[in-house]
């Protein structure tokens, strides 16, 4: 009985050992009278030989049926049984061996595939090669119900006692070791039913048993064994044993049923998946879970989830190196700091720097991930894994790789690393401060724009000029003066010869990718493909010829620093920087001052020749007019490198002769004092008074000076530059010039005292009320002659005051003082005689009135009248500091010339209305 999947069609056959066995068609949806709808009736031939039917299939449109006969024969019918339009029968196989099954494989070759007790065939029905005799492929054949066909592969399955086989049209297949007795086999989605009968039967001799049960108790005592088999993943899902033999087993509603001979139905429905995984789980049985997620089409999370799990029971167990292979197939959704934590040991380090590589594969790792993988390589001394990982192009945190090797001593790799990605500030740094390869740096430097070897030649300028002094400083040289070329690879023209066949050893790091600074090296199999390139030299000279790049030249004086305790190197940077023709005037002083400064330094440092030549070369530079240095700065730097030379030339040059001939004295230099006392004396006569204070300061210096000091006394008389009292208070001060030096001087000057005491004028000295003091400068007879003439005045100007207090003034002006036009009234008359339109004196400045007042001072005298009232408001404040007299006088020489200033100050309480 069959019934057709999707239809309400259902086939049965029916025999008996007289008849031909009936072969009909019911449609279970078209019910009569008796029942199912019955569509067509066939009588089955089999050469009118009885023998019982073995093996029956069909196609699911029933086009075709096979059925197959104890005698070894298979009939095949071929019609429309469904609408009984008539079938055709044919004997197609015939053997001496009986039929224990019959299938049919669909496709543009029908082939119906055939079991006997001794053998497998395959036979083609329709299409290609119909009418061939059966091609055997196995040379066992199966029992009754132990064959069917895989629905999705179109092969069969055969079961025997010893596995579970599969065939194709071409032969076997895989098979499935499942051993006992095999009853039935079914197919259910992936699975493989199979039904066993009772291993056993009980003793014959056991009548007792036989007396008490008889033949259900042999069922009892040799139960059948029920099995779902998942062949393809090698597993046995179910087993069941059960109490009576398996009669049938079928599919329907998605799932499996099973009729036993006691009338029983068993129904059987498949687990979800999950359940499927969970009961894996507790069995541990890992692998098998991960083939069924696959089988299954899970996605990736969860097969992930499978195997972290599988990874984390492997832990368990010790496993670690299978374990981390598990983690590392669930890497994508494993949170990386559960997997590291379990293999910080340092016996496990190999599995954690497998685990973090797969990390940086996957983009997966963070900074602290990239940090601890150096971390491990480190440990390890793994140059080679760690180069390996540098150059993988993975991406992964290269500041921190950075960090890392510098920390662990790779220099190289940290400079391969930062050039990688462009990191020049950090290349430069790297090689100075960690590889200490100088020349490399600076030839690296050399190789950047403009903008970036600045700020790194700024940056390590100092530790460059004391490596490599001679490069650096040219370097400074071509920046500064705007002639800075980056430089460009050079490769030699001929390359070297490499055997034929030969392989080269694995290139270190530095040379693996072709560096910034470092020439392209081609491979063997295209040198010979191309031209030849330019030699060092060569390429120099091309460099030259191109024009340099366009950038901001920067100010010369932001290199000096960078050549502390570099004179040499200093002075071919500056004298370099001199001779550019478009230089601001600032620079042009800068750079002429700090070359005169390394002139007079390096002298200072220099034996006798040597320094004459560099303070030779200093002089030059402030004798040449057109060299513009800052005299201050030139006198500084000539004091503090002793250069007498040059602080002499700039006093010249400013007219400073006073300060060049002090300079003389405070050296206690006679020679040259005396020497500038001539060619300066005539134009600065106040040298005199200093010479003869220097001459008179010791005796040593007056014996050096000698005659000298009769003509300065001479000069000083003939030109009245001191007094005489000043010049015996000069020559007293160190008590060094005897009376027989000044007797001469002495004498001419009573002779001239006595000349001009008849010719003293007291109109030529001012007021004593104003500068009483200067009377001690005078003789004692014109101090008399001046007294005289100072109370006449005063008694004048009393009477004066008393008539214009007592008498009546008369005004004769007929002009107005301010605007010069003729006196009309309203007028105004001052008591000074100034007289004033009313209307002029409103219009003049300072002339409001002020309270109480018509009119305040006469505009004319005002001024006059203002600067004496200021003078003698002066002498009033300053006669209250008596703190300054007593102070002035404690420090003061001329205590009575001191006392004399005072007094006219008003010290001493001196009334404004008298001062005799």
């Amino acid at each position: 009985m069959k019934q057709v999947n999707g239809t309400a069609l259902l086939v049965t056959i029916a025999e008996d050992l007289l008849n031909d066995p009936v072969l009909k068609v019911w449609a279970l949806d078209k019910l009569d009278k008796k029942g199912a709808g019955l569509l067509s009736t066939l009588g089955i031939q089999n050469g009118r030989k009885q023998f019982p039917i073995s093996a029956f299939a069909a196609l699911e449109d029933l086009s075709q049926l096979a059925i197959g006969f104890a005698n070894g024969a298979v009939t095949v019918v071929r019609g429309d049984l469904i609408h009984d339009r008539g079938a055709k029968q044919r004997t197609v196989f015939e053997s001496e061996e009986p039929i224990t099954g019959v299938a049919f494989r669909e496709g543009p070759i029908t082939t119906l595939y055939l079991s006997t007790t001794g053998r497998i065939l395959t036979l083609t029905i329709s299409g290609k090669g119909q009418g061939q005799p059966a091609k055997p492929i196995a040379d066992t054949g199966c029992g009754v119900d132990c064959m069917t066909v895989e629905e999705s592969s179109g092969e069969i399955i055969v079961v025997r006692d010893d596995s579970i086989y599969y065939y194709g049209a071409n032969g076997r297949g895989p098979s499935f070791a499942y051993e006992g007795p095999k009853q039935l086999v079914k197919t259910f989605n992936q699975y493989v039913a199979v039904a066993s009968p009772p291993q056993a039967s009980l003793p014959s001799g056991n009548s007792a048993l036989h007396a008490f049960g008889g033949g259900r108790a042999e069922e009892i005592f040799n139960p059948s064994s029920f099995a779902l088999i998942d062949t393809d993943l090698k597993y046995v899902a179910h087993t069941e044993t059960l109490t009576s033999q398996v009669r049938a087993v079928f599919v329907e509603w998605g799932d499996l049923f099973l009729l036993i001979t006691d009338g029983k139905l068993f129904r059987y429905h498949e687990k979800p998946i999950q359940q499927k995984l969970d009961i894996l789980y507790q069995r541990n049985l890992f692998v098998l879970a991960i083939n069924l997620a696959q089988k299954a089409n899970l996605d990736a999370t969860q097969r992930n989830i499978i195997l972290r799990r599988y990874g984390d029971y492997l832990y368990q167990k010790g496993d670690y190196d299978t374990a981390m292979q598990q983690y590392l197939k669930a890497i994508d959704n494993t949170e990386p700091s559960q997997v590291i934590r379990k293999f910080l040991d340092t016996q496990r380090i190999h599995n954690l720097i497998e685990y973090l590589e797969e990390l940086h594969e996957h983009d997966k790792a963070t900074v602290d991930h990239t940090t601890l993988l150096l971390n491990c390589y480190a440990k390890l001394k793994d140059t080679e894994k760690l180069e390996t990982f540098i150059k993988s192009g993975n991406n992964f945190d290269f500041e921190t790789a950075i960090t890392m090797c510098r920390q662990g001593g790779y220099h190289d790799q940290a400079v391969f690393l930062a050039k990688k990605h462009g990191e020049h500030d950090l290349v430069v740094d790297i090689l100075i401060e960690d590889s200490k390869k100088y020349d490399d740096a600076l030839d690296y430097i050399w190789r950047q724009e403009p903008a970036l070897a600045y700020s790194n030649l700024m940056k390590y300028a100092r530790v460059l000029l004391e490596n490599c002094s001679d490069n650096v400083t040219q370097l400074f040289i071509d920046y500064y003066t705007g002639e800075y070329r980056p430089r460009k690879d050079s490769v030699n023209q001929t390359a070297p010869s490499i055997p034929s066949g030969a392989t080269s050893a694995l290139p270190s790091l530095s040379s693996f990718i072709p560096l910034a600074y470092r020439p392209n090296i081609a491979s063997p199999a295209t040198l010979g493909n191309q031209p030849a390139n330019l030699s060092s030299a060569e390429a120099t000279e091309a460099e030259a010829a191109e024009p340099p790049p366009q950038y901001d030249i920067p100010k010369p004086r932001t290199a000096f620093s960078a050549f502390v305790d570099h004179r040499e190197q200093f002075i071919t940077f500056l004298e370099s920087c001199v001779k550019q023709e478009q230089l601001e005037q600032n620079d042009r002083v800068d750079l002429y001052t700090a070359l005169f400064e390394m002139y007079l330094e390096t002298a200072s440092h220099k034996n006798d020749d040597d320094k004459r030549e560099w303070e030779a070369k200093a002089k030059r530079l402030i004798d040449d007019q057109n060299i513009p240095i800052d005299a201050s700065n030139v006198l500084l730097l000539s004091h503090l490198s002793d250069f007498r030379d040059g602080t002499i030339l700039v006093r010249e040059q400013q007219g400073l002769r006073f300060d060049i001939f002090r300079s003389y004295t405070s050296a206690n230099d006679t020679a040259g004092a005396i020497k500038a006392l001539r060619k300066y004396g005539p134009e600065e006569p106040q040298l005199y008074p200093a010479a003869l204070a220097y001459f008179t300061s010791s005796p040593q210096i007056l014996q050096e000076a000698s005659d000298e000091l009769d003509a300065v006394l001479k000069k000083i008389n003939d030109d009245g530059l001191m007094a005489p009292l000043q010049v015996i208070q000069t020559l007293s001060t160190n008590a060094v010039a005897t009376m027989g030096m000044v007797k001469k001087y002495l004498s001419d000057t009573i002779e001239r005292e006595r000349r001009e005491i008849s010719n003293v004028k007291p109109s030529l000295f001012p007021p004593p009320v104003l500068f009483p003091y200067l009377l001690i400068l005078l003789s004692p007879l014109q101090n008399r002659r001046l007294i005289t003439s100072y109370r006449a005045e005063t008694a004048t100007k009393r009477a004066e005051f008393d008539d214009l207090g007592s008498k009546p003034v008369v005004f004769q002006t007929r002009r107005c003082a301010a605007c010069g036009g003729s006196l009309d009234l309203p007028t105004v008359h001052f008591l000074c005689k100034h007289s004033f339109h009313q209307r002029c004196l409103n219009q003049v400045p300072g002339a409001a009135a002020e309270e109480g007042d018509g009119y305040g001072e006469c505009p004319v005298c005002e001024k006059q009248n203002a600067t004496i009232r200021a003078i003698r408001r002066a002498q009033e404040d300053s006669a209250e500091r008596h703190d300054m007299f007593l102070e002035a006088l404690r420090r003061s020489r001329d205590r009575f010339g001191t006392v004399a200033e005072f007094f006219g100050r008003g010290v001493m309480g001196v009334g404004g209305g008298g001062g005799e």
